[in-house]
């Protein structure tokens, strides 16, 4: 009989248990639906990629070793995921050689950070940079590292796309010499229309 009341009273905490977590879960569901739903809708700050979808010409200009070098290329730029991240693929020539690269733009709502990724045949790693938006110059500013195979380590660079006007962008790419930022690349986009 003890066994009985005993084994009765472990059951009835339990099924209390169960229905004060179901009960919990369900405030915290409706709270966690809500916090992925503002996770997952692109915002205000995916306005500047959305901008930039099309094909545009390009004028590569190197600063490499104290020499200016031009090329022309052009790049793809298109809204993927529903809104949320912007896929580029450019073409272009670099020291001779035919060049191509792909990039993933995004903006996460929570961190409240711009996020890059860029891929291309002149190595085998993957650059990652994170920025902000700079209201003043219309630009993301972005801050990473990428492998540079002279060093044979990571190293610190940043990009910043430059939203001229609706026809017309700009990025820039520095690396950093001796802890001093310097201008390595500089692409001007025009749109084709």
């Amino acid at each position: 009989m003890k066994l009985r009341t005993l084994f009765t009273g472990i059951m009835s905490v339990l099924i209390l248990f169960s229905f004060s977590a179901v009960y919990s879960q369900q405030g915290d569901q409706a709270d966690m639906m809500k916090k992925w739903q503002e996770y997952m809708t692109p915002s205000t700050a995916h306005q500047p990629f959305v901008k930039m979808v099309g094909n545009w010409t390009a004028v590569v200009t190197n600063y490499m070793g104290g020499q200016e070098t031009k090329s022309d290329g052009t790049g793809t730029y298109e809204m993927i995921l529903g809104g949320r991240y912007l896929k580029s693929t450019f073409k272009s020539t670099m020291m001779g050689m035919p060049f191509e690269g792909m990039g993933l733009d995004g903006f996460d709502n929570v961190t409240k950070e711009y996020l890059s990724v860029w891929v291309d045949n002149f190595g085998t790693g993957i650059e990652y940079l994170k920025g902000k938006f700079d209201e003043k110059t219309k630009s993301v500013v972005y801050t990473g590292s990428m492998v540079d195979p002279m060093a044979g380590k990571e190293v610190p660079t940043k990009s910043i796309m430059k939203f001229i006007d609706d026809d017309h962008t700009t990025t820039e790419i520095y690396s950093f010499e001796n802890g001093k930022e310097v201008k390595s690349m500089q692409i001007d986009y025009t749109r084709v229309k």
